[in-house]
């Protein structure tokens, strides 16, 4: 969950390789890879698929498992959703380092406010995002990760 320094949190947006008008958008992450903790994946992933490596990296607000389809298999995922803050906001943040489904899969990037999150009319995960950044804004971050409802597509 990056924010910048006014608040907006960038999301990436994805589409089916195989059906390019199935869009959502989705915060940047992914998964663990050899012995790295969550906490070092998180900066990698964001590295890779933003460009942006000026972070602080602040607590878990949220866990939650989901489940969907993409690309003709079935992913099962146990997501930690961390606190992540820039720096500076970068206008244009570019992907660094995709893997082959990533960049068959990625439309772009794009930082979002809180009230546009809130008016948006297309799919984002989680689905709750627009009130769970909104309770973060008002809030603040949670004194212990707060699980949310399993997610199956």
């Amino acid at each position: 969950m990056l924010l910048d320094p006014d608040d907006r949190i960038l999301l990436l947006h994805g589409y089916e390789p195989e059906d390019p008008a199935d869009t959502w958008w989705f915060t940047p992450g992914g998964g663990l890879e050899g012995d790295e903790t969550r906490e070092e994946a998180a900066l990698r992933e964001l590295a890779e698929e933003t460009g942006i490596t000026e972070v602080d990296l602040g607590p878990v607000l949220w866990k939650r498992f989901c489940s969907f389809p993409f690309d003709g298999r079935r992913y099962d995922q146990d997501e930690w959703y961390y606190l992540a803050r820039t720096r500076g906001t970068e206008a244009a943040p570019r992907p660094q380092a995709l893997t082959e489904l990533e960049t068959r899969s990625l439309a772009g990037l794009r930082w979002w406010t809180s009230a546009e999150l809130s008016a948006a009319r297309e799919t984002v995960y989680p689905t709750r995002l627009a009130e769970l950044l909104r309770t973060l804004l008002d809030e603040g971050p949670p004194s212990a990760p707060v699980v949310l409802a399993p997610e199956i597509v």
